[in-house]
C-alpha cells in the first residue's frame, strides 16, 4: 500500500478484521476490557506504521495484536496471583458474525471461548496461549504463527502440542446435542432460580463442581466446592427469597446458555454449567462486578 494511504481506507481495513482481533485479545486475556484495550493499541500502530512495509495487512494486525496481548498477559497474570477465590474469564455475549461461516466453525469458536477452556489457558505460559489460540481457535498455519512470534515454525509446533496435550488434560472434552445441553441448562438453572432441591440433586452428578468468582467483592464460595448434595444445598439455600430480589434472564455467554439474575436492572450473578451424559458436571457462577459491567446492555 502507498505510505499516504486514506485514513478512511485504513479505517475500513482494520474494521474488517477487528472480529479476528478482538477474539485473539479475549481468547489470550480472558477479559473484555483488556481486549478491547489491546485492539486499540493495535489501530494505533497500524495507522502509524510504514504502508511500504505492510504487505498482508491481517497477518500484520494479528502480529501486533498478539504480541501487545502477550505482553499484557505478563503483566496481569502477576495480579492474578493475588486475586480472591477461584478466578474464571469475564463473560462475553456469543456472536461471531461473519468470522464463522458455517457450523462446524462456530462450534470450534464456542470451545474455545467456553468457560472451562479459558481456566485452563491460564495455566499455559503466554507464548502457549498464544500458539494455542492462534492455531486451534482460528486455524493460522504454522508458518504465520512463526512469523508473528518471531519463532522457528519447529518451535512452534513444539509449543502447539505442548498446549494442546496440556488443554486436553486439564478439562475433559463433551460431545454433547447443543439443544439438549440447553434443554438440561434451562431445567437446572430453573431449579436453582427456584430453590428446588429434589429437581437439582437430580440433575447433578454425583461429583459436581462448583465453581465461584468473586474476587472477594461479594459473597461467593472462596474454594471450589464438591459433590451433589453439598452443592445442590448451597444453591438451594442461596435461592431463598431470591425471585422476589432478582429478575432472571437467559442469555448465550462464551457459547453456552447462561442464567443472569438483576438487581434493580443491574447484573449481579451469572451461572453457567458444562454438561455430561445427561447431568451436569460444574456449575460456575460469576459474581465480581467488575467481569458483570459488560453485560448491563443485555
Amino acid at each position: 500500500m502507498p505510505t499516504d494511504t486514506p485514513i478512511d481506507t485504513l479505517t475500513d481495513l482494520f474494521e474488517e478484521h477487528r472480529p479476528t482481533l478482538l477474539g485473539v485479545a479475549y481468547r489470550m486475556l480472558g477479559r473484555a476490557a483488556d481486549a478491547e484495550d489491546v485492539v486499540q493499541e493495535a489501530w494505533l500502530r497500524w495507522v502509524a506504521e510504514d504502508r511500504a512495509v505492510v504487505r498482508e495487512p491481517r497477518a500484520f494486525l494479528v502480529r501486533i495484536t498478539t504480541r501487545l496481548a502477550i505482553d499484557r498477559l505478563r503483566h496481569v497474570q502477576s495480579r492474578r496471583e493475588s486475586y480472591v477465590g477461584p478466578w474464571l474469564p469475564e463473560p462475553v455475549v456469543t456472536d461471531f458474525g461473519p468470522a464463522a461461516p458455517d457450523t462446524a466453525e462456530r462450534a470450534l469458536l464456542a470451545d474455545t471461548v467456553s468457560f472451562a477452556v479459558l481456566v485452563v489457558l491460564e495455566s499455559l505460559s503466554p507464548l502457549e496461549r498464544a500458539v494455542f489460540v492462534l492455531r486451534e481457535a482460528f486455524g493460522f498455519p504454522y508458518g504465520e504463527i512463526a512469523d508473528a512470534l518471531d519463532r522457528s515454525e519447529a518451535a512452534v509446533r513444539q509449543l502447539a502440542g505442548r498446549a494442546r496435550r496440556h488443554v486436553d488434560e486439564g478439562r475433559p472434552r463433551y460431545d454433547v446435542d447443543p439443544a439438549e445441553r440447553r434443554d438440561l441448562t434451562e431445567r437446572f438453572l430453573a431449579a436453582a432460580a427456584g430453590g428446588d432441591l429434589g429437581e437439582l440433586l437430580a440433575l447433578l452428578a454425583p461429583d459436581v463442581r462448583l465453581v465461584g468468582d468473586s474476587g472477594g467483592k461479594s459473597k461467593a464460595p472462596l474454594r471450589i466446592m464438591d459433590g451433589a448434595d453439598k452443592v445442590g444445598r448451597f444453591l438451594a439455600a442461596v435461592a431463598e427469597g431470591a425471585e422476589e430480589l432478582y429478575e432472571f434472564r437467559f442469555a448465550e455467554l462464551n457459547g453456552g446458555p447462561a442464567l443472569i439474575s438483576l438487581v434493580d436492572g443491574r447484573p449481579d450473578s451469572v451461572f453457567q454449567v458444562e454438561v455430561r451424559d445427561g447431568r451436569v458436571q460444574c456449575v460456575y457462577i460469576l459474581r465480581n462486578p467488575d467481569k458483570l459491567q459488560g453485560l448491563a446492555a443485555l
